[in-house]
């Protein structure tokens, strides 16, 4: 059963001893066969303090690790790196890909670099964003959990998150959900949850949903929860039935891949318990994708509307050291 472990805000620079030390045995006991760390992985983006977020990812000896940028991880203070070279110490760290993409035969996982260094806390998703991450969805094979990684929140569950949340964001999901997404995985408010996203967009031909995590081991938590992350295990698909109808090629749209049977999964939250000092399971959400057959509405060009601010209003942002 393979398993993806999300880790997100690890803010180090601000990490706290018991939580670091029980995210190492919660990867060791687990074995996950991808680590995706969601941003925010300074505090300040200081050389020492990507020092100690790359020591600690190299101790765990993942079997993969997927990597982005968040909004601290390009300098606060000194402005002329952040305008113009923002993520130097990022890529002297962790390489120069800002927008990797896990590609195996039950994960497709595509990361989308959300940081723009010339606003404050907010993140975006530009329209040849949407278009390419549209078009990578379309050709994933029917076997994949097919997961979209961005720093800030597509959907919030709070009114007060409104103003961090992604700019585009409805587009970004509705062109995504119809080329093939599964889910979507973010952080930057360190509040975890999951939306069924038919929910929020009924007219959307295929479910999906949405995964955020909180902060895994900083002393950033907030509204009374501890230190989280999220585990995603993927099963199997089952092998078709030899009496389900036959299916004409012809039929599929050139975007949609060939029909097939789809893995489930369950997104589980594991939250730090400071008496045992453990990560500890806390809640389940099984997740039960469409079949391949079920994408038939290929993706369209993204809309090229100007970049604008949450829809919420610009006015509520908060200022760089708030998430």
């Amino acid at each position: 059963m393979p398993t993806l472990l999300q880790i997100s805000d690890p803010h180090f620079g601000t990490e706290v001893a018991g939580p670091v030390d029980a995210l190492r045995c919660l990867h060791a006991e687990q074995q996950p066969d991808l680590v995706v760390v969601s941003g925010d992985i300074t505090q300040r983006a200081t050389r020492r303090q990507f020092g100690a977020a790359a020591r600690f990812f190299t101790s765990l000896s993942p079997r993969a690790l997927l990597l982005l940028p968040g909004n601290h991880d390009i300098p606060l203070v000194n402005l002329a790196l952040r305008l113009f070279d923002p993520f130097r110490r990022y890529r002297a760290a962790f390489g120069d890909d800002l927008e990797p993409v896990h590609d195996s035969e039950q994960l497709l996982v595509i990361g989308i670099n959300t940081v723009r260094p010339r606003w404050h806390t907010d993140g975006a998703v530009s329209p040849a964003q949407i278009d390419r991450v549209s078009q990578r969805l379309a050709r994933a094979g029917p076997r994949q959990l097919r997961v979209v990684v961005t720093h800030q929140p597509a959907a919030v569950i709070r009114p007060q998150d409104a103003p961090h949340r992604l700019v585009r964001a409805d587009e970004a999901l509705t062109h995504w959900i119809d080329a093939g997404m599964d889910l979507i995985l973010g952080g930057h408010i360190h509040l975890p949850y999951v939306i069924a996203l038919q929910d929020r967009y009924p007219d959307r031909q295929r479910p999906a949903w949405l995964a955020q995590a909180g902060t895994a081991c900083s002393n950033r938590t907030r509204s009374g929860i501890p230190n989280s992350v999220n585990l995603v295990r993927i099963e199997a698909p089952a092998v078709a039935s030899a009496a389900e109808p036959a299916i004409d090629p012809a039929a599929i749209p050139s975007t949609a891949t060939a029909p097939g049977p789809r893995p489930k999964a369950t997104i589980e939250r594991w939250d730090y318990d400071t008496h045992s000092g453990r990560f500890r399971l806390g809640q389940r959400h099984p997740i039960t994708p469409a079949p391949t057959r079920a994408a038939a509405r290929p993706p369209s060009a993204a809309p090229r509307s100007a970049p604008t601010r949450a829809s919420s209003g610009s006015g509520a942002h908060a200022s760089l050291a708030d998430h």
